[in-house]
């Protein structure tokens, strides 16, 4: 798990100084004894993602937010488990995805007619993992798109009872596995894997991890994919990645990936 050398330190001085961090009260998550992130107590509300930033500017901590939609509340404080997480560094985001979409593509044996209902839903993909989607093109700058995510986040009332939280990662990609986050448990038991995605599509992409909800993951996206062939490619990771996203949602990559060309939000949910 990739943290900064002093996490408890870090945390601890966010916990007893916020004022003079500029951040409101909040207090420590840890399970075990170690220090997860840092939580503010009260819900946030539109413009408070900037106070943040002098935080995890000094303490080298990363923003996001926790909300309790779709899940039960306040998760965070007896659903977390760091210990069960290995290390992003560890997956290789070519094995991870291929794995996955050879988990979740329709078996051809249990397929009355090959060319039916699964053959349609991952067309025009075959069985076999196709590979990574290309690079975005050069696009805004991935921290600020972040913030600007978080904001209309925020102002929309989608998200639940959210908080600002502070964790010690030195990427937001890492996030998710350096807080024990077991949204995914449904498809994944070792978020660090899917960590290993979100490296790449932060590589790739500009993505950055904004907000986690019980089952729930947002991401911003700096340099998202602009023509139908790019959405495609990237509507098969994200069916590898989350599959819930197609089958309880557009239904097929061909109509998911019509949703993706532009689009500065990715949102992720496992049943």
């Amino acid at each position: 798990m990739t943290t900064p050398s002093h996490p408890l330190s870090a945390l601890s001085a966010l916990s007893a100084l916020p004022d003079g961090l500029g951040l409101p009260a909040g207090s420590v998550i840890a399970q075990g004894g170690a220090p997860l992130l840092w939580l503010a107590d009260e819900t946030a509300e539109p413009g408070s993602w900037a106070q943040l930033r002098p935080a995890a500017e000094s303490a080298g901590l990363l923003p996001v937010l926790l909300h309790d939609t779709h899940g039960p509340a306040e998760w965070w404080t007896d659903r977390l488990l760091p210990g069960r997480m290995s290390d992003p560094e560890d997956h290789h985001v070519e094995v991870v995805l291929r794995e996955y979409w050879e988990a979740v593509v329709p078996d051809e044996a249990e397929d009355e007619d090959p060319e039916g209902e699964g053959a349609e839903l991952i067309a025009p993909f075959g069985r076999s993992w196709a590979g990574l989607a290309a690079p975005g093109a050069a696009g805004a700058d991935p921290e600020a798109e972040a913030a600007g995510t978080a904001e209309a986040l925020l102002a929309s009332g989608r998200l639940r009872n959210p908080r600002l939280g502070l964790v010690p990662a030195t990427r937001s990609a890492d996030i998710p596995a350096a807080i024990g986050w077991t949204g995914p448990t449904n498809h994944e038991n070792d978020t660090a894997r899917l960590g290993a995605v979100l490296r790449s599509w932060e590589e790739r992409y500009g993505a950055r991890v904004v907000a986690l909800g019980f089952d729930l993951l947002d991401l911003s996206v700096a340099a998202p994919p602009r023509t139908s062939a790019e959405s495609l490619a990237v509507a098969a990771e994200h069916f590898a990645f989350a599959p819930d996203n197609i089958w309880q949602g557009a239904g097929s990559l061909r109509e998911y990936a019509q949703e993706l060309p532009g689009s500065r939000q990715w949102t992720f949910w496992w049943d």
